[in-house]
């Protein structure tokens, strides 16, 4: 079966053809598993939590109907890894990529304690879609891969052809705009 665009994919879905999910399982598994798996480091709970966000995109369309189908399912897959690393972690045993990426990011943010609780929030969300908007196409896609991702600095410079230096420190004036941004909008 050739990969479907959004608009099979969610026709399927409005359907309600099982095959919808094998389509979005083939097009979309791998990455799902790689956010799923840098949020969590175990391959086991990613692949559960990647099956879980498949029940959950079956449940939720119809009704709902996103304009980017990998962004809606990524949105699922991330949310419900943080909710699963945050029950499995309650003694902060963690590690991993995401551990390190919020790392970086807990300082710009307006309550480092709860950077998860934080990066949730509406206005915070709002705030970033703006503050992205406002970016160069490939400083807000470095930025997304680290902090929605959940990418290695190695990935990203990989994945964009760019030194790990070069990433590194367009991460870092962007972390830095963002909290200059956040201060002006008066979130932090």
């Amino acid at each position: 079966m050739p990969d479907l665009n959004d608009s099979q994919l969610l026709t399927l879905f409005n359907q309600r053809d099982q095959a919808a999910l094998a389509a979005t399982e083939k097009q979309f598994g791998r990455f799902c598993l790689r956010i799923a798996n840098n949020i969590l480091g175990c391959r086991e709970d990613a692949e559960e939590c990647v099956n879980d966000a498949l029940m959950k995109l079956w449940n939720s369309i119809p009704p709902e109907q996103p304009h980017s189908f990998a962004a809606y399912l990524s949105v699922i897959v991330r949310n419900l890894a943080c909710s699963r690393r945050t029950a499995a972690n309650a003694k902060k045993r963690g590690g991993g990529e995401f551990t390190v990426a919020l790392a970086e990011i807990e300082d710009t943010l307006a309550s480092p304690e709860h950077p998860e609780a934080v990066l949730d929030t509406i206005a915070i969300g709002d705030a970033l879609n703006r503050f992205l908007d406002t970016l160069p196409a490939e400083t807000s896609a470095i930025f997304v891969m680290r902090y929605w991702s959940d990418m290695s600095i190695k990935e990203i410079a990989a994945r964009c052809g760019k030194g790990q230096s070069k990433v590194k420190m367009t991460l870092l004036r962007t972390r830095n705009a963002l909290k200059e941004y956040l201060e002006q909008e008066g979130l932090r």
